[in-house]
């Protein structure tokens, strides 16, 4: 087996992730579209308060945890592809039937219906793209996936304005719904679940990966299993793992951050600038400009060191600060504005190194499972955040005031990254 990966062709960086990113970018788009919804009118035409709103942001996660574990086991046992084929008719169907909703009632029964459908794309494209990218491949492998995010939220930003001002809110819903299910004739051509069953690719591309891959994974088993963890793979020995629940309360704290801080901007900005759906949607952009450099940048970064644990603790304190100094300024608008443009760079950095620890701290069998379960528990933070910034906004009667409460739980988060063990802060022997 060659020694360096300059030699050995490229192709999975050309036929895995982007067929990854447009799935992501258009299930986020569908997740996220509610925050255009809620400032464009919806909450006016279906009488409903900012208390309501943030409930109906955020119960799309009650439903997203159901199906993460099971999803994740499924991904893990090789059948990924076929699992997300059939949440896309599901989740493209729900999305054009919001369009129609006519109390908050039926628009919750839809939001938390959308988050089960969509509930477990994410785990079971981590363990694809893990079948694909050896560890010192992987942060960049990741980043590059998780930059989907970012470019939904921009198209989300520009789209769904440009949408909402023409049209009116309900075709937000009913034309996403649509390009939802077009996304059938990315995914069946594009994807392949591992190199064992890639077609396409080349004889030294798939010995080089089946080989690399192999060795890491047994190396990963040999360590938790002498250093780390008792030998086993069942859902007890799972949820007896320290380090799952500490995982588990880490991505909660950045759920919660991330999702009250993208939820809110488009209203935060509008009370700010007291501007027009279309320039809101324009000026909610440049946030998530930022985090496509910043995803990249932390994903390069902790392939380059080896230091998963500093990068994403770095992540979450400049992500929280920055939005700390933004409510200081909130009478000076572009000042403010300014300083939550600047938080967008950190908003979604710890992504790619976060989920590169998660292979080295759970064996293979059962990763899969432990990515779902964080996936799943660590996504009620979209729930968190939403509505506890929609509650408190409301009782202060100022959007603004409810980032404090983010701010205090994304330095938590930072805390709580520190405790993960030293694996997670350099490389194993074989990838040195």
């Amino acid at each position: 087996m060659m020694d360096t990966l300059t030699s050995i062709p490229k192709a999975r960086w050309w036929r895995i992730i982007p067929p990854t990113i447009i799935i992501n970018l258009i299930a986020f788009m569908d997740r996220m579209n509610i925050s255009f919804a809620m400032a464009g009118g919806m909450n006016e035409e279906l009488g409903i308060s900012l208390g309501i709103a943030g409930m109906a942001a955020g119960i799309f996660f009650i439903g997203y945890i159901l199906l993460q574990i099971p999803a994740g086991h499924i991904a893990e046992k090789g059948y990924a592809k076929k699992y997300i084929l059939f949440t896309i008719f599901a989740w493209g169907g729900i999305s054009f039937l919001t369009g129609i909703v006519q109390n908050s009632w039926q628009l919750l029964i839809m939001r938390f219906l959308l988050g089960v459908a969509e509930g477990g794309v994410y785990p079971s494209i981590l363990v694809i793209i893990a079948n694909w990218f050896p560890q010192k491949e992987l942060g960049r492998a990741n980043s590059l996936f998780m930059l989907s995010l970012p470019i939904a939220a921009i198209l989300t930003n520009m789209i769904s304005g440009f949408l909402v001002a023409s049209f009116g809110w309900r075709s937000l819903f009913f034309i996403e719904g649509v390009v939802s299910l077009l996304l059938l004739l990315v995914w069946i051509p594009l994807m392949a679940e591992s190199p064992e069953k890639a077609k396409w690719i080349s004889k030294e591309e798939k010995e080089y990966l089946t080989q690399r891959i192999a060795m890491e994974r047994k190396e990963r088993l040999d360590n938790y299993e002498s250093h780390m963890h008792p030998t086993g793979s069942s859902v007890k020995e799972l949820l007896s793992n320290k380090y799952l629940w500490i995982m588990t309360f880490i991505y909660l704290c950045h759920n919660t951050g991330q999702y009250g801080y993208s939820m809110w901007l488009p209203t935060i900005i509008k009370q700010l600038t007291h501007t027009g759906m279309t320039m809101v949607g324009f000026l909610s952009t440049p946030p998530f400009v930022l985090a496509l450099v910043g995803i990249y940048v932390f994903g390069m970064w902790s392939d380059k060191k080896g230091n998963r644990k500093l990068c994403a603790t770095t992540a979450f304190f400049m992500f929280g600060s920055l939005l700390f100094v933004s409510t200081f300024f909130k009478t000076e608008i572009w000042i403010a504005y300014i300083c939550l443009v600047l938080t967008g760079l950190f908003s979604k950095s710890i992504n790619s190194p976060f989920w590169s620890m998660a292979p080295t701290l759970f064996p293979p069998g059962m990763a899969g499972a432990a990515r779902g379960f964080i996936n799943a528990f660590g996504n009620l933070g979209g729930f968190v955040g939403p509505t506890v910034v929609g509650w408190i906004s409301a009782q202060a009667g100022d959007s603004m005031i409810g980032l404090y409460s983010l701010v205090i739980v994304l330095l938590i988060g930072a805390g709580l990254t520190r405790l993960l063990p030293v694996e997670t802060s350099k490389f194993s022997d074989i990838d040195k």
